[in-house]
């Protein structure tokens, strides 16, 4: 409910007070690239909130492609409806709910992909939300995760604004929510940036995750 009222007043400028371009958004594009999207790919996007995933999913996936995005924000996923319908794209559904109430039946599972930036962290409960992920993808399938930590190295002077902007943004530094990505599916592909405090991991589905 925090996170609601938090987006409340902040949703519709988002975008340009959350670093995306000069800081986040450089997690988004690995995380897809090794998603490999083909044509026709469906996308499950959790917390997708203003939909930035979506044009760099969109290339990819095009028309006969599909993405359900899924948010607690009622702000924020006005903010993604505007951004669809702004770019013609008919293939979007958006799904208002809180991911860690989620059922895999609630949102029509056995996608190709599923990704969650920037978004399990801010979840009590986001080992759920990673089982929900897995279960809805199909075999074979990828799940994407990126999330946030405190730099690392010599980029560790920058700790103090890093946790600023987890702190603002509701998000729990320590959560490190990759980290069942690399417990649970196989061929685990790590990128670490930013001095370490983007991290991104991505993962196939084994045959045995099918019905968790």
């Amino acid at each position: 409910m925090r996170r609601r009222a938090r987006y409340r007043t902040s949703a519709r400028v988002y975008d340009f007070i959350s670093a995306e371009w000069p800081v986040y958004r450089a997690g988004r594009v690995p995380a897809i690239d090794l998603m490999a999207l083909r044509p026709g790919h469906r996308v499950l996007d959790i917390g997708c909130g203003t939909g930035l995933n979506f044009p760099l999913v969109q290339d990819r996936i095009g028309p006969t492609g599909s993405i359900t995005g899924v948010d607690a924000s009622p702000q924020m996923l006005g903010q993604a409806q505007r951004r669809t319908g702004a770019a013609g794209w008919g293939n979007v559904r958006l799904i208002e709910a809180d991911a860690t109430a989620l059922d895999v039946l609630d949102i029509a599972g056995d996608f190709d992909a599923v990704i969650s930036t920037y978004a399990l962290s801010l979840m009590s409960d986001w080992p759920r939300v990673v089982s929900l992920m897995i279960a809805a993808s199909r075999p074979g399938g990828r799940v994407a995760v990126v999330d946030m930590q405190t730099p690392v190295g010599s980029a560790r002077v920058w700790t103090p604004l890093a946790r600023l902007a987890c702190l603002l943004g509701g998000s729990d530094i320590g959560a490190h929510p990759w980290t069942a990505i690399e417990s649970e599916l196989t061929d685990v592909r790590e990128v670490s940036l930013r001095g370490g405090h983007i991290q991104v991991r991505v993962g196939s589905v084994p045959e045995t995750a099918r019905g968790r």
